[in-house]
């Protein structure tokens, strides 16, 4: 008892004993004594070493809560939350990562880096172009915010989510880890991580109550932080948005000034001198004509970079901005100008096929379509009001054979029908909003020369022909066919009577919205208008899934009917009608074809060009009407380029060489018609009578093309010999008399 201990037996008695060592701190080691290793001194009414220890930490706590008062300065106020956790937590250092999303992929940046007891902020402080970025699958911090939960790792060697990546480009060795997410709510907004405990193996389970403990004024510091950002950004964008909705109003028809406009001012907020905007060529889904050739494996498949959303990097347009000097604009069209839409909201309600009763569509919709409106009203029937027409649907009809008039006729194994003037029976009558809907789609067509509502209905007959006498209906559910009428009906609603070639030459708006198949595109969307208003969707009755099938084989078909997508499309057609002589029979190929989604819709957007073109196939008494038709809209047109776009129009629509509409019409047929009406004779056999029509209107254009021929021929020769004579008469015969004056 009488040895004197050492000071290390003494360090190891009170380690051994804190029980001990606190009752004796506690009663013995007055607070003056603690105060004179202070700065500030003792304050008054401490008794004890622990009363002592308390006071400093409210100071200590409120410093923290005036700093966060007085300064919106998120960094400072975390900063010296950072020190003295490594403090009182004995850690060699503490780290702030900020978590964030960089085009949609969540990663975690560092804010505060390496904070020692006696660090300074502007040494901590991590500018943005040092920054070490952990994604969400790397690092513990990664794993933390992706856990929401505190982690304490006794030794990263053990941990299978360390990641030695900071710490190879700092040359330090991390042993131990204590880090913990900060929340806004669900939403993790940064986490703090403390590494390498000083006087221990690892970090304790009191470290971590009292580095919750402190985080709690981090947490609502940061939270205050976070909402302070995020008003500022919906401040900035506000006043962006008001700023922009004003310019777009002021001029709505050029996109190039449009986007000058924009950013011309947006650059204050991006702070930069130069700039460029690309608009994407297309959307996350491709158009159906470039994924076609891919399908067929005519084309590769696109292997370049893509946006973070999955869209290909092939720009439209790319608009180069310099802000500087004359303010330049360089208008760079990189690949071929394709398009840039808008994107349009889809109809929400989708009905029945009307092909589950077949007499509703051929003798309903005639029925229809032939009331006498002009003899009993005397007006159209696209002028009545349906009070008016459902009058006249309602009148009693003569009975028996009265007032019928006997006609029958059969054309070329396609159509067979029978006049009659009342051709609803009791049991099919038309629903009214199909009645509503053709009557919309009739009114969309203006009443011009060939491209009205007469020559909308004829395709969407040809198309029914094709589907139910050609034997094409076997491809296709009901719900697919009624699709593809419908598209016949509306493929040309709105149609201007001028082609897609004139809408840009005469910058009209459609062409700045639809930058190819301009009016093809319009068309489509007028129609999926039409669609769109309960009172006329006719598909009002599918469900999501079926409605969104009928939307998609519509814009197919409707595009499809633009005859520069028909030549992009004719070798994969031809490619399905010779494998389908690879099959022995008929039942076999129906069941592989019905069940090939690309292959149907290309057999399907042929179909569309053999409707729109079907007028060719017409007996001769009617197709050389029809032409006359088209060419007098061609030359309408030929006659807006002549005196309003100040141009020449080109040979078909120059109203001054009519005489040469047989030799156009010969080229028409043997360039565009005769391929797609010869594959589909191939195709299926009970189609062939309209390629045999065809070329018997070749025949007859053909002859009337050599008969002018001829006599221009002979023409020619007689203006020869006669420019010959007068030469002759000059060289060697009398002189010519004067027809208006005489020699005296």
């Amino acid at each position: 008892l009488g040895s004197v201990l050492s000071e290390g037996q003494v360090h190891r008695f009170l380690d051994q004993n804190p029980g001990f060592a606190d009752q004796y701190f506690g009663r013995k080691l007055s607070p003056e004594d603690v105060a004179s290793a202070c700065e500030d001194g003792c304050p008054e009414g401490c008794t004890s070493f622990r009363e002592l220890c308390q006071v400093e930490e409210s100071a200590a706590l409120f410093e923290l809560v005036q700093d966060m008062q007085e300064s919106v300065n998120m960094e400072r106020v975390v900063f010296k939350i950072l020190r003295r956790l490594c403090s009182i937590l004995r850690a060699d250092r503490c780290s702030l990562f900020m978590y964030r999303q960089r085009n949609g992929v969540a990663e975690l940046a560092t804010r505060l880096f390496s904070v020692q007891p006696d660090s300074v902020l502007e040494d901590c402080l991590v500018p943005p172009d040092s920054e070490i970025v952990f994604p969400l699958d790397i690092g513990v911090v990664g794993h933390v915010a992706q856990t929401k939960k505190m982690v304490n790792i006794q030794d990263v060697m053990e941990c299978p989510h360390f990641s030695s990546f900071a710490d190879e480009l700092t040359d330090y060795v991390t042993r131990n880890i204590l880090a913990t997410p900060i929340m806004n709510g669900k939403d993790v907004v940064a986490v703090i991580m403390a590494v390498n405990k000083l006087d221990g193996p690892c970090f304790t389970s009191e470290d971590e109550d009292v580095f919750l403990k402190y985080l709690n004024f981090g947490t609502l510091n940061l939270k205050i932080y976070h909402l302070s950002y995020l008003h500022n950004c919906e401040t900035r964008r506000g006043q962006v948005l008001l700023w922009s909705a004003n310019k777009v109003f002021e001029e709505l028809t050029d996109i190039e000034r449009q986007f000058h406009k924009a950013f011309y001012t947006v650059r204050a907020y991006l702070n930069c001198d130069r700039y460029s905007v690309g608009l994407l060529d297309m959307a996350k889904e491709k158009e159906f004509f470039d994924v076609w050739p891919v399908l067929m494996g005519e084309a590769q498949a696109y292997s370049g970079p893509r946006t973070p959303d999955g869209r290909e990097i092939l720009f439209y347009k790319v608009i180069d901005y310099i802000l500087h000097g004359k303010e330049d604009i360089k208008v760079i069209p990189s690949p071929p100008a394709d398009h840039w839409a808008l994107a349009s909201g889809l109809p929400t309600y989708v009905a029945e096929s009307g092909f589950v009763s077949p007499p509703a569509l051929p003798t309903g919709l005639s029925r229809l379509l032939s009331q006498p409106t002009r003899e009993r009203l005397g007006k159209e029937p696209a002028d009545c009001e349906e009070d008016e027409l459902g009058k006249i649907l309602w009148t009693g009809g003569p009975r028996g054979g009265e007032g019928r008039e006997p006609f029958a006729r059969r054309q070329l194994e396609l159509c067979r029908w029978d006049w009659a003037p009342w051709c609803l029976d009791p049991v099919s009558h038309l629903p009214q909003v199909l009645v509503r809907f053709l009557f919309s789609v009739s009114k969309g067509y203006r009443r011009i020369t060939y491209h009205n509502w007469r020559h909308g209905f004829n395709v969407a007959q040809t198309m029914f022909t094709l589907l139910m006498t050609g034997k094409l209906k076997s491809y296709y559910t009901d719900l697919e066919a009624f699709a593809m009428v419908t598209a016949g009906l509306c493929h040309d609603i709105d149609h201007r009577g001028t082609n897609n070639l004139y809408q840009m030459k005469s910058q009209n708006p459609l062409a700045k919205l639809h930058g190819s198949s301009i009016l093809e595109r319009h068309h489509l969307e007028f129609g999926k208008f039409l669609l769109s208003e309960e009172t006329l969707n006719i598909y009002q009755n599918l469900n999501r899934r079926q409605h969104e099938h009928v939307i998609h084989l519509m814009d197919i078909a409707i595009i499809a009917t633009d005859l520069a997508l028909y030549f992009k499309k004719r070798t994969m057609f031809q490619k399905i009608v010779d494998e389908s002589k690879n099959y022995e029979d008929r039942k076999s190929w129906v069941e592989y074809l019905s069940l090939e989604t690309t292959r149907k819709e290309i057999v399907m957007a042929m179909m569309m060009t053999a409707c729109d073109l079907s007028a060719i196939t017409k007996p001769w008494e009617v197709q050389s009407k029809v032409a006359l038709l088209v060419a007098a809209e061609f030359w309408e047109q030929g006659d807006l380029e002549r005196t309003v776009l100040d141009q020449q129009p080109i040979p078909m629509m120059d109203r001054n060489k009519a005489a040469e509409l047989p030799k156009l019409q010969v080229g028409f047929i043997d360039f565009v018609c005769t391929f797609v009406y010869k594959e589909f004779s191939r195709f299926h056999e009970e189609i062939l009578p309209m390629f045999d029509r065809l070329q018997n209107n070749r025949k007859e254009w053909k002859a009337l093309a050599d008969e002018y021929e001829a006599k221009v021929k002979a023409l020619e020769e007689g203006q020869k010999e006669a420019t010959a004579a007068k030469k002759e008469i000059c060289n060697g015969g009398p002189a010519p008399r004067s027809s208006t004056c005489c020699i005296l």
